[in-house]
């Protein structure tokens, strides 16, 4: 995965560190990310909505998603998780997100993550609604997106 130079993250989220996030070799397991880049989806969504999700039908789904990391993070270290969507489709989106240090704007870790339209009462793929598609541009200032 090659870092994006850039992107602009508009969504930036600072992540606390809990005392079970590290391991016994002293930095942040690498499955504990995946909580974080969650986190991240969640601000990103509720920044784009403005308002409360409903989760029980929203209409989007993880299909794929892939971290490279970079540095370990270790207990002491302030972090925030970065998001942005760079790219979008008619029934996918591409999210890009990193872990960040605040302190020296060093990446952590990078992850990448298609998301796709999904029918909850069908069980089935579907296009990305033209809500979404309207919110995400708006809030990327990317009307080409």
């Amino acid at each position: 995965m090659e870092e994006n130079k850039t992107l602009k993250y508009r969504n930036k989220l600072p992540i606390q560190l809990r005392f079970n996030d590290v391991d016994i070799i002293g930095h942040v397991n690498n499955s504990v990310y995946f909580n974080f880049f969650d986190l991240g989806k969640t601000c990103y969504f509720d920044q784009v909505v403005g308002a409360h999700i409903d989760w029980a039908n929203a209409d989007i789904v993880i299909k794929a998603i892939n971290a490279d990391f970079k540095t370990p993070t270790f207990y002491r270290d302030r972090i925030a998780v970065e998001t942005a969507v760079i790219r979008l489709g008619n029934k996918s989106l591409t999210m890009h997100q990193r872990i960040i240090d605040t302190e020296n704007n060093s990446i952590k870790c990078e992850c990448t993550t298609i998301m796709c339209g999904f029918d909850v009462a069908t069980n089935r793929s579907k296009e990305i609604t033209p809500f979404w598609k309207n919110a995400i541009r708006e809030y990327e200032k990317n009307p080409e997106l």
